[in-house]
């Protein structure tokens, strides 16, 4: 199967030949003609799969031979997307499938002055890509128009539902025009997104190219077991003792992102960051440079776990595991990609363990475990496996409470003072002064 035999036009053959596009993915085989028929669509495939494409050339062919020229402050199809990282990626596949057509395409997104974007709408967009809450300030401020609205795209919606974008999702749809070509994307579908099609699709074509939530198999996946607060010690020696080239990290929070980056480049290794405190220029600065190859470790909460093409990025590590397991399957679909193999590795501590067994679960998989010389847990990570178990670890004995002492032996006897030898405190009548107390 070419990418000519699915009905596609000569400009953007044209533009999949220059990126060495030979054979269509799965999901592009599947989607491509859908969507060109204008069938409604909902489709779960793996993160790294090419969905983007499955999309964006037959929504291109659609906008080139159908429909009038855009009007001003007027869209002809819209992408929803969840971060502005994801919308920059979205909107440079575009640009790129689309270089030898007539047609505009524009991404919008918080973060950045909102003045330039509604000057850019003006001219009218072939194609917007945007994200919810930025999409409706622009809207509420009569920038732009969905008169003209042919297409909706809704890429990553579980993410944006993850997210809290639940309302702003809402208010969009009930301003879009009823009839239009609903198309839904992602590599993970929720429940909730499930019932929010029913809603919104008429009569879609399914398409699963790969089985529902699963990781994919061209990224090898493992864990080493630590005590929390030895973290970035072991990730600090893995990095030197197995001579890690460049790594995508993820941390929870965006304090340990900070934090983990200042302890990186405390030891000289050249580290940058990205989370949703960072302004838009700097995330995306960030991001340049480590394509670049300028800095080794770029550290990320999962605002980037989505969103973040990286060609040949040999690994990702989980500093600390996702709180939404779905986010692990984005997470390591960051590696391995486009036919490449890529190696994932979580850090897991003792607490984590619920976080684990749910994306086992997920997964339907037990990672396999491994343990670091010299990094073997004080606090041991409970066993799990595939089907939620989570074994009880032995308790540990209670060390006596001279060993727990400083080392004078002067902390053991305050530890026997405080556990027996309090003094007893009783409250005592005396006048005016009643209440007060005395000690004994």
């Amino acid at each position: 199967m070419t990418f000519a035999s699915l009905g596609l036009i000569e400009p953007l053959l044209r533009a999949t030949e220059a990126l060495g596009y030979k054979t269509p993915s799965p999901v592009q085989a599947e989607a491509i003609p859908a969507v060109l028929k204008g069938r409604d669509l909902m489709a779960a495939a793996q993160t790294g799969t090419g969905k983007t494409a499955g999309f964006a050339l037959p929504l291109l062919q659609k906008l080139t031979q159908e429909g009038p020229e855009v009007a001003s402050n007027s869209v002809r199809a819209l992408v929803l997307v969840p971060t502005r990282e994801l919308a920059e990626q979205v909107n440079e596949s575009f640009r790129v499938y689309g270089q030898h057509l007539p047609l505009r395409n524009y991404a919008v997104y918080g973060g950045v002055s909102i003045n330039p974007q509604m000057m850019k709408l003006r001219k009218g967009i072939d194609v917007l890509v945007a994200t919810p809450g930025r999409l409706l300030d622009l809207y509420r401020q009569n920038a732009v128009k969905f008169n003209q609205l042919q297409v909706l795209v809704l890429d990553e919606a579980d993410r944006m539902l993850d997210l809290g974008f639940s309302r702003e999702l809402d208010d969009v749809f009930t301003a879009l025009p009823k009839r239009r070509q609903t198309l839904l994307f992602s590599a993970t579908f929720s429940d909730a997104i499930r019932q929010m099609a029913r809603e919104l699709l008429r009569d879609p074509l399914s398409i699963e190219v790969s089985p529902r939530n699963a990781a994919a198999k061209s990224v090898k996946q493992w864990l080493i077991t630590v005590d929390k607060k030895r973290k970035a010690e072991l990730f600090l020696h893995l990095l030197q003792e197995r001579r890690w080239g460049q790594v995508l990290v993820f941390a929870k929070t965006r304090k340990g992102v900070d934090e983990l980056v200042d302890e990186l480049q405390g030891q000289g290794v050249s580290a940058d960051a990205i989370h949703g405190d960072k302004p838009q220029p700097s995330r995306l600065r960030a991001l340049e440079r480590f394509k670049a190859g300028e800095v080794q470790i770029l550290v990320a909460t999962d605002v980037a776990a989505r969103g973040l093409d990286i060609d040949d990025l040999p690994l990702v590590v989980n500093f600390d595991l996702p709180i939404v397991a779905e986010d692990y399957v984005h997470r390591i679909g960051r590696t391995g990609r486009a036919g490449a193999t890529g190696e994932a590795i979580s850090l897991v501590c003792a607490d984590e363990v619920q976080l684990l067994s749910a994306i086992e679960v997920l997964i339907k998989q037990t990672l396999q475990r491994r343990d670091e010389p010299g990094f073997v847990p004080d606090h041991r990570v409970p066993q799990t496996d595939a089907t939620g178990a989570i074994l009880k670890k032995p308790k540990k004995p209670k060390k006596p409470k001279e060993q727990a002492a400083g080392k004078d032996g002067k902390g053991a006897a305050l530890g026997r003072w405080i556990d027996s030898e309090k003094p007893k405190v009783k409250a005592v009548r005396k006048g005016p002064g009643f209440g007060k107390v005395k000690k004994g």
